[in-house]
């Protein structure tokens, strides 16, 4: 692995520094703890070196949207103490890949893909906590469950040995204006009220909320937003 210069984690860190800011500003303005949010520095496509300075730096959440780039910064840097985060499309055929290698899975979508998680996480011994990944807009080129779909896909997740579900996750359609977004961040966590009380079931975790919209998503009760570019500059060419 490269080494990291001084001058790229003095960077990196003022970067996550001023997100934090803005990040504990919406969750004073909603009346919550900024300890309630955690912010998950999306790392793909950057090298593993800007992972090591920031992890240096003291922050440890990392999250990573494909299989085979993240296992190779994991075999990089497994002697750091990090929280992986998995927050792409997961094939349910790569699933081995994932399940008990990182923290938290965002983006289970299916219940095929839930019930290949659960075998190869008890398998290993271990349970994996994941988020059910709701599509609330409707567009075909996002993964997720329906909203009249979500329920059922929570409930039989939850039954499954080795899977513990967490919460919900969503992306909401890009927009230029942040606070365009908010509906879908408001109908999300009123998802995740009503499925928990119906079902009985803590769902703890909202995942919403990026580099252009993440204030009005804590604002409306995230408690992990996904920020990439404003932490590690604009992504280089895959």
């Amino acid at each position: 692995m490269q080494e990291y210069t001084q001058a790229r984690k003095t960077e990196l860190s003022e970067r996550v520094q001023a997100v934090q800011e803005d990040l504990a500003e919406a969750a004073k303005k909603a009346g919550r703890a900024a300890s309630d949010v955690t912010l998950v520095a999306v790392s793909k496509l950057h090298p593993a070196s800007d992972i090591a300075a920031l992890a240096d730096a003291g922050h440890l959440d990392f999250g990573e949207n494909y299989v085979q780039e993240a296992a190779g910064k994991q075999e990089a840097l497994q002697g750091l103490d990090v929280r992986w985060h998995f927050i792409g499309g997961l094939q349910s055929n790569k699933a081995k890949f994932v399940a008990g290698n990182f923290e938290l899975v965002h983006s289970v979508d299916s219940l095929k893909l839930a019930k290949k998680l659960a075998a190869k996480a008890a398998e290993r011994g271990t349970v994996q906590d994941v988020l059910i990944q709701a599509s609330l807009a409707g567009e075909e080129q996002k993964s997720g469950a329906e909203a009249d779909e979500l329920e059922r896909l929570v409930a039989e997740a939850s039954e499954l040995d080795g899977l513990r579900v967490r919460g919900l996750m969503t992306m909401p359609p890009f927009f230029d204006e942040p606070e365009r977004a908010r509906p879908f961040f408001a109908r999300l966590r009123e998802l995740r009220e009503g499925i928990g009380q119906r079902l009985g079931i803590s769902l703890p975790h909202l995942s919403m909320g990026m580099t252009g919209d993440f204030v009005p998503a804590v604002e409306e009760g995230a408690t992990l937003v996904r920020v990439g570019t404003r932490i590690f500059g604009a992504r280089p060419p895959k």
